[in-house]
């Protein structure tokens, strides 16, 4: 639950698990550190509070999935990756992708430069992989990376070492891009997702750093989730007013942990060493127990998990799905 079940009650936003983010990941490439990677996860495979599984669907179509990019450290998107699905017509799904710059990158991105359609979506094992110039591209089910012994968690942090993600699946918009892409210097990166309404464009889920937006946000969840990391400010009261019930932070602790935490955005300079959460993410970081640290004061370390074993040494990097989604 890194950013899974970041709706009410530790459900899904919207009440759908295909606008659902997971995780965001952004690091170097292991083979050719001019490049970098970009992992944004949707759409976990089951509820935290049910073994059925949600859909075997893997995007919502019409929905928009985006990746923000900040270049100039303001917490606003100066580049925008956006991706958009649709049905092929034969139960499967093919992706479009469109790039957005300057002030139309904070915009809802069904307009922009078209880098690829009619791309692929992977339903089973194998990872259906769309090349487009520098870029590369994957979307689909993958095998969740992330690891965490909820039921621990939820047993008033007594962890056993028992990683509830381990046979899990999600899906995974999977992006290899040029360092020059993100520009010269440390950027910030976030990722959300945004349904079409009959009201117009609604921002269901947003997120960079994980964890934080699943235990801190408090009864501000839908207006958390809903906003933009320009005016996250607005939510360092609330963060600290849970590090010090939590963690038994004094106040004036918790108010600068919580200055730390925000904006929810992930820092990245693509050439430094990548490390969370001093500089991006990787898929092996264990920001459980990073968290879980920040969360308790110090008084919980860890959870006695560890990475997945079945990542891949090559692109899109993420295991196959544990069972066969088609």
């Amino acid at each position: 639950m890194s950013h899974h079940a970041s709706g009410p009650n530790f459900g899904f936003p919207r009440g759908d698990a295909r606008l659902d983010m997971t995780d965001l990941y952004a690091f170097t490439k292991p083979e050719d550190t001019t490049k970098s990677i970009i992992v944004f996860n949707v759409h976990p495979s089951v509820r935290l509070d049910s073994p059925e599984p949600t859909t075997s669907e893997p995007f919502k179509p019409g929905a928009v999935y985006e990746i923000k990019v900040d270049t100039t450290g303001d917490a606003i998107a100066d580049l925008s990756c956006s991706v958009q699905f649709s049905s092929s017509g034969d139960g499967k799904q093919i992706a479009t992708v469109r790039r957005l710059q300057g002030a139309r990158a904070g915009s809802v991105g069904e307009e922009g430069e078209v880098i690829v359609q009619q791309a692929p979506v992977s339903v089973g094992k194998e990872a259906l992989v769309t090349h487009v110039g520098d870029f590369r591209f994957f979307f689909g089910w993958r095998s969740d990376p992330f690891f965490f012994d909820v039921n621990g968690n939820f047993n008033h942090m007594q962890f056993t070492g028992d990683d509830f993600f381990k046979d899990k699946n999600v899906c995974s918009i999977v992006l290899e891009v040029s360092n020059s892409e993100l520009g010269t210097n440390k950027v910030g990166i976030w990722a959300r997702t945004v349904d079409k309404t009959k009201e117009g464009w609604m921002q269901a889920d947003r997120g960079g750093r994980p964890m934080q937006a699943v235990f801190l946000v408090g009864e501000q969840r839908e207006a958390y989730l809903s906003g933009e990391p320009a005016n996250d400010d607005r939510f360092i009261g609330v963060f600290a007013h849970e590090l010090e019930h939590t963690g038994g932070y004094t106040p004036e602790e918790s108010w600068r942990v919580a200055r730390k935490l925000l904006p929810d955005i992930l820092s990245y300079d693509p050439r430094g060493p990548v490390r969370f959460p001093h500089n991006g993410r990787t898929l092996t970081d264990d920001v459980a127990d990073v968290f879980l640290s920040t969360l308790s004061n110090g008084k919980v370390t860890g959870d006695k998990v560890g990475p997945h074993g079945d990542l891949l040494d090559e692109f899109p990097y993420l295991g196959p799905p544990h069972d066969s989604m088609s």
